[in-house]
């Protein structure tokens, strides 16, 4: 490992802290308008909106944070949901908060402290060279330069600032990098309980993936394969019959051309159920919008900008859609369906609300159930809000980030 030279040492660890400076004052405008928001009630709305800048702050300081100090800081778990409950009740976004007051304190503090040792040297070396032509000059400590011996004094005052700065930035850098790193980092038992989740998340994962192969081979043994047979059995008839009765041979060939098309069709359904082409072709939001169009019951779908994301995320989201949306149909007894999509800090949401009779249980619903697999299958979250009575809310988030 390459070990810098001090001169650029001590320049990557000021430029560390006056950088700390600019995410200090940020830190401290997100911390007062929380409290803003809180405490007056009345812009409680704008919280989520608040919590969201939290947390993109947090996640670029990791990333700043990081490669300072060549390490890796991992993010806490994704919230799923950007509203007000969610803001006031996730130890995530209070841990976020706990780090904006110490960032706009004692970050801010440590990055003026960079900034103020080269500041003092100017400042100091401006006043010992002019001083002939500022009356009631003085050096930073307040004491009056009014004689080349008071120059001479703020010379030594602006060697002071140099030494002061050289000796103690790195050190500072690497002190307030730590504790930054410390406060971003996830707590220990929050790391211990992402990786109960993750292990049973893999384990979820394995189980939908061999579920999915359990029915693929089910689909092309029962439905194509039997097909196939029928084609090959009826060219084994045509070929006798071109042997013996030409004339006779005709329906043969019709028949095995039947079973040819049937065994087409059933394979592509086999394809379809893979990786829909509609998505390949239109998009999430156009897959979704054919969806909701076919529906048996009223349907709208709210649009909102969403990119091109991985072709897995949005196979599982056109899945998810189709199964809710089905679910819907059979047993919800409803008027009106809605379909959300949307976009928000690289998490894909997939929200479908029913006015429907409620009362949903994801314990006895292998549709519910399936949605749960595959959503966990991308360490995704899934809510089920269904009261007697309803409406009936399915959301799902999908993390959909680089």
């Amino acid at each position: 490992m390459t070990v810098p030279a001090p001169d650029r040492q001590w320049r990557r660890a000021w430029g560390f802290l006056a950088a700390t400076v600019v995410v200090g004052c940020q830190a401290m405008a997100a911390l007062l308008a929380m409290v803003v928001c809180v405490g007056l009630v009345v812009p409680l709305p704008l919280l989520p909106h608040v919590v969201r800048f939290a947390r993109r702050l947090a996640a670029g300081e990791r990333d700043r944070v990081g490669r300072h100090l060549a390490t890796t800081i991992p993010p806490p778990p994704a919230v799923p949901g950007t509203g007000v409950t969610e803001a006031v009740t996730s130890p995530n976004d209070r841990r976020d908060v706990q780090w904006l007051a110490l960032q706009g304190t004692l970050g801010l503090f440590a990055g003026l402290v960079a900034i103020g040792s080269p500041a003092g040297v100017a400042q100091n070396l401006f006043v010992a060279a002019f001083w002939p032509f500022l009356p009631g000059a003085s050096t930073t400590f307040d004491s009056p330069v009014a004689s080349w011996a008071g120059a001479g004094v703020a010379v030594l005052v602006a060697a002071a600032y140099g030494l002061l700065g050289v000796v103690l930035v790195p050190p500072l850098a690497r002190w307030w990098a730590r504790t930054s790193a410390a406060r971003l980092a996830p707590s220990k038992r929050t790391l211990t309980e992402r990786l109960a989740e993750v292990t049973a998340t893999r384990a979820a994962a394995l189980e939908a993936h061999g579920a999915e192969l359990r029915r693929i081979e089910r689909s092309l043994h029962d439905g194509t394969q039997n097909r196939i047979v029928a084609v090959v059995m009826h060219l084994g008839m045509v070929e006798r019959a071109l042997t013996r009765d030409p004339a006779a041979a005709l329906p043969v060939v019709i028949a095995a051309r039947e079973a040819a098309t049937d065994a087409l069709a059933e394979l592509r359904e086999v394809v379809r159920a893979i990786y829909p082409p509609v998505l390949a072709d239109r998009g999430l939001t156009g897959a979704v919008a054919s969806l909701v169009a076919h529906c048996a019951i009223p349907c709208a779908l709210e649009e909102h900008p969403i990119p091109r994301l991985p072709a897995a995320v949005e196979a599982a989201a056109y899945f998810v859609a189709a199964e809710a949306l089905t679910n819907a149909v059979k047993h919800s007894g409803a008027d009106r369906i809605t379909v959300s999509l949307r976009h928000e800090d690289d998490v894909l949401v997939v929200e479908v609300t029913d006015d429907g009779r409620g009362g949903a249980d994801r314990a006895h619903g292998s549709g519910l159930t399936g949605i749960r697999g595959r959503v966990a299958a991308f360490d995704g979250t899934t809510r089920i809000d269904s009261p007697p009575g309803g409406p009936t809310v399915v959301r799902v988030d999908i993390p959909a980030g680089p």
